[in-house]
């Protein structure tokens, strides 16, 4: 039977379609899978909203408004929102609140809201002032250095959670180790606040997935692009990758020493990443063995030593440590486009739809046989969708 991926996509996103009202506020959105995760996640719905344009253009500028609903005064957006009802004691130790009566995680998740609008809405430049009031709030709030790039307190908020890049920043405490919650609690005492936890020596963290799409969103509202600050920045021409930059790192590493993780083709992405390192990504990296072997496209390179898709004993450390994600294949699929490499990528979605097709949507994939891992129903890897049937991105004005 052949797989049909838009009438799957639809059937999936309506599925996990959730309405109603909660403390004095309306909500519509998608949880990412029904099961494992039952709020509101912020870039996730970025994802859906991309998606659900195709079938339900009202819909997905529901669930962006509802993003918008859920704002503080102040413009800040949180990680997760938990509509509907609280958290439960047992998650209430691993979410980063700061009492269990909040609306939302007091952490933040890689800033596609105004992209997304773009994308699925259309020109977010005065389309509400919460949208600007956010990213007043993020620019206020996280950028920590004159350039206006984002930093970051702690893993989960690049979206990437327990990749083992994250491993020299936090020591024992990174995402994914049995002492993760520490972590969370000396952040919450701080008042997750970026400038108090630097001060007080802790890492922060100028990472390049979330200034991708930092960038991304910035342009999408008619704002200098923070894209030349990003390869100033993060860009290390001599080993040919991007890489974060860190303040206050448990066991400093050079970038040239870290692993060999997906992020550093994030910036494929970006419309104005000149074509010149575009193109060293796609030759020097994208094709290496390490990433063109695996399952479009593997967290961690195949080759690198701290690859890995098998379980552990503290959990599901696994998770971004080498499983391959739709939404990283998507990003740097756009990248292909622009660069005229239409036929790698219709390879690299030929490929993700094939074991899509057998194991259905799940949060991520094993990066060598391909089978399918953690969450079952799992919203954003529908961006097949988007890999299978491309449009021409957004443009920026």
């Amino acid at each position: 039977m052949t797989f049909d991926v838009a009438t799957a996509a639809r059937a999936l996103l309506e599925r996990n379609w959730r309405e109603g009202e909660y403390r004095g506020r309306r909500y519509a959105f998608s949880v990412p899978s029904p099961r494992s995760y039952p709020w509101q996640w912020y870039w996730d719905s970025g994802f859906h909203a991309i998606v659900r344009r195709r079938f339900d253009p009202a819909g997905a500028r529901a669930e962006l408004e509802t993003l918008l609903n859920a704002a503080d005064p102040d413009g800040f957006i949180g990680h997760t929102v938990l509509w509907g009802h609280p958290l439960d004691l047992q998650r209430a130790v691993r979410y980063n609140i700061a009492s269990r009566a909040d609306l939302m995680t007091r952490t933040i998740q890689p800033p596609l809201l105004a992209w997304a609008w773009a994308w699925a809405v259309g020109d977010p430049r005065g389309a509400d002032p919460r949208i600007d009031a956010h990213h007043a709030w993020l620019r206020e709030h996280r950028a920590l250095t004159d350039d206006g790039l984002l930093w970051l307190i702690q893993p989960d908020e690049s979206g990437m959670d327990a990749s083992p890049k994250f491993d020299h920043v936090w020591g024992r405490l990174a995402q994914g180790r049995p002492s993760f919650p520490l972590l969370i609690a000396r952040n919450r005492r701080l008042g997750f606040d970026a400038r108090r936890i630097r001060a007080a020596g802790r890492p922060v963290v100028c990472e390049v997935l979330t200034n991708v799409v930092w960038s991304l969103s910035e342009r999408a509202l008619g704002r200098p692009s923070p894209t030349p600050a990003l390869i100033e920045r993060l860009w290390d021409g001599r080993a040919g990758r991007f890489a974060d930059d860190v303040v206050n790192a448990v066991r400093p590493t050079p970038p040239a020493a870290r692993p060999r993780t997906w992020d550093t083709l994030a910036p494929l992405a970006l419309p104005d990443l000149p074509d010149a390192i575009a193109q060293r990504l796609v030759d020097e990296v994208l094709r290496a063995p390490g990433f063109a072997d695996g399952v479009p496209l593997p967290a961690v390179a195949l080759d690198d030593p701290t690859h890995t898709s098998r379980e552990t004993w503290w959990g599901r450390h696994r998770h971004w440590r080498g499983p391959s994600w739709v939404n990283s294949a998507w990003l740097v699929s756009l990248g292909l486009r622009r660069l005229g490499l239409d036929a790698e990528a219709d390879a690299l979605a030929a490929r993700l739809a094939a074991v899509v097709a057998r194991e259905g949507f799940r949060e991520y994939y094993e990066s060598r046989l391909g089978y399918g891992m953690g969450a079952r129903d799992f919203g954003w890897s529908t961006l097949l969708w988007e890999l299978l049937d491309p449009v021409d991105p957004p443009r920026a004005s």
